[in-house]
């Protein structure tokens, strides 16, 4: 098997077997890539879509909402594609209606969405999530509401050093206090913090999102000491305070990659597996169903700041108190699972500096036969989906699991609407995670990611992850279904994959319906700049784009002649 090694920006191609062996707690030998299976899942399961603030909202200076992290790092030029903004991003404030109802029209029963922190001060910030979380329900949509998607206000970050000062515990816990009493007596299902990992490792360590600091090999675990220890602040409230009145829960939203070994016949390899999901998911997973890190990220950052002449682990330490204070705080846990790794043992010196990357001694590699429609970290490894899940039951008790993020980007000048990669994603995810409710696992819902186009952090509007397109460059907004819509539309309708025949018929119909949405899409943009427009007949924008592009180079060619 060929493999393709990802370290940093360089890569370079590695010939390696992959065979098979066993592991204690978990069997790393199981052959998890069998055929598609055919069947449906339990009754009362939770089937959505989700978008965050920053994403989909714009407005980011209106009705007197504060600065984010996000609004200031992205209005530093170089940050981000493009230098892309969220200013205006979807209009999702303007258009909580509309967008309303391309949800009713997948019959989603949840929709996932985030609460601004520097919006929810002021008044009218406030009731703008009122009239969401009424406007969801009034449509029989159940809301699943994030406390921190990644917009901490701009002032904590200059006041304190945001999430590297231990004050933003009692800062978040205030917050989330205020979002239990304002919404909770309505929402029923709380999620404390999105993908950590990122707010940690991006925002701390490779400064590549906000608040953009080059924290290297303490940054990181500094910032996710204090959000874990929030976390349990915030479960604490709502278990003493609302609990009881409210009758909600709350849990967190781990996003992580599989890893899965190179070589299944070398412990190395396997342990190395290991440590790679343990630096990932359980190093926020661990403390909070176990109490503390994982053993193996105190064995080695320990050993590393000891080499390095330090007198203390880099890793911070809780207290016994502290311990007992964190465990046991998810009342439900939130998954966010894209891609798959295969991971390799490799040992970096720590006289060449170190890093939260260099701390875990392992290599990444990628199979370059795995598809990549869109961001180059996303391949398609479905079977890794349900090896993540199995991990999760066997590691930290089978808890309640929600799936919050799964989905797939793609990365085009021109726009496709026929998305059957994306359609095909879906379909093989969508029946990883059937196979691991069939294994035994304790999935109760799933969130396609995303239900829009939105802005993707630092890489802007450069991918798209929506079920349905955007026009950004519209001022309207509109939204065009893309064809997964309807494929996912008949997944939730049939609660699975009922037989071939009927799954072979839904991408056929779904394929079908698209063309027609390629041709509004063409048109609109054409309507909204001329004042008479007797017919337009666009097969798709691609095929426009390709057009323009021969006349160009035409163009060029008589130049040079």
């Amino acid at each position: 098997m060929m493999l393709l090694q990802r370290v940093g920006p360089a890569c370079h191609v590695l010939v390696l077997v992959l065979c098979l062996s066993a592991a204690e707690d978990f069997d790393w030998s199981a052959n998890n890539h069998d055929s598609f299976y055919y069947g449906t899942f339990p009754n009362g399961f939770s089937w959505g879509a989700g978008g965050s603030a920053y994403q989909t909202e714009g407005a980011w200076d209106k009705d007197g909402k504060g600065l984010s992290i996000w609004d200031v790092f992205t209005h530093n030029k170089g940050k981000t594609f493009l230098n892309d903004t969220g200013d205006s991003s979807c209009d999702g404030y303007y258009k909580i209606k509309d967008d309303i109802s391309l949800m009713k029209e997948m019959n989603l029963n949840h929709y996932r969405f985030s609460i601004s922190w520097p919006r929810i001060m002021p008044t009218k910030g406030v009731r703008y999530y009122d009239v969401l979380i009424d406007e969801l329900l009034e449509n029989k949509i159940t809301p699943i509401v994030t406390l921190y998607h990644w917009d901490l206000p701009q002032v904590l970050q200059e006041k304190y050093g945001g999430w590297q000062n231990i004050s933003m515990i009692n800062y978040f816990n205030d917050f989330a206090n205020l979002c239990f009493e304002r919404y909770g007596d309505r929402v029923k299902h709380w999620i404390t913090f999105n993908n950590p990992w990122s707010v940690a490792v991006e925002g701390y360590e490779t400064g590549e999102h906000a608040p953009g600091l080059k924290l290297r090999g303490t940054g990181a675990y500094r910032a996710a000491h204090h959000i874990i220890k929030a976390h349990a602040k915030v479960w604490h409230t709502y278990d003493s305070q609302w609990r009881s009145k409210q009758k909600g829960m709350v849990g967190i939203s781990l996003s992580g990659d599989w890893g899965e070994p190179v070589d299944i016949t070398n412990q190395k390899d396997i342990e190395a597996a290991e440590r790679y999901v343990q630096f990932y998911i359980g190093w926020f997973a661990t403390p909070i169903f176990h109490g503390d890190y994982p053993q193996v990220m105190k064995d080695f950052i320990g050993r590393k700041s000891a080499l390095q002449g330090l007198g203390t682990s880099r890793l911070p330490t809780f207290s016994s108190q502290e311990k007992s204070y964190i465990k046991g705080t998810s009342d439900f846990l939130g998954v966010g699972h894209f891609t798959t790794r295969y991971i390799t043992q490799k040992s970096y010196p720590s006289n060449r500096g170190t890093t939260y990357f260099s701390d875990r001694d392992v290599a990444e590699l990628v199979d370059p036969r795995w598809p990549d429609p869109g961001s180059e970290w996303l391949y398609s490894v479905p079977w890794g989906f349900r090896r993540l899940l199995n991990f999760m039951k066997t590691h930290y008790g089978n808890p309640m699991i929600y799936i919050t993020e799964n989905g797939v980007s793609e990365k085009m000048m021109c726009t496709e609407l026929c998305d059957d990669w994306r359609i095909k994603y879906y379909k093989d995810y969508i029946n990883e995670m059937l196979k691991a409710i069939r294994d035994g696992v304790n999935v109760k819902g799933y969130t396609a990611w995303s239900l829009l186009d939105k802005f993707e952090w630092d890489e802007g509007y450069s991918e798209r992850f929506g079920l349905y397109y955007v026009d950004f460059k519209n001022q309207n907004k509109p939204r065009y279904p893309k064809a997964s819509v309807q494929f996912y539309k008949r997944i939730i309708q049939s609660n699975g994959f009922p037989g071939q025949r009927e799954v072979e018929t839904w991408k056929r119909k779904a394929t079908e319906t698209c063309s027609t949405s390629n041709q509004l899409l063409a048109a609109d943009p054409l309507t909204s700049h001329m004042e008479m427009v007797t017919e337009v007949v666009v097969p798709t924008v691609c095929t426009l784009c390709i057009l323009i592009s021969a006349v160009f180079l035409m163009f060029l060619l008589r130049k040079r002649n």
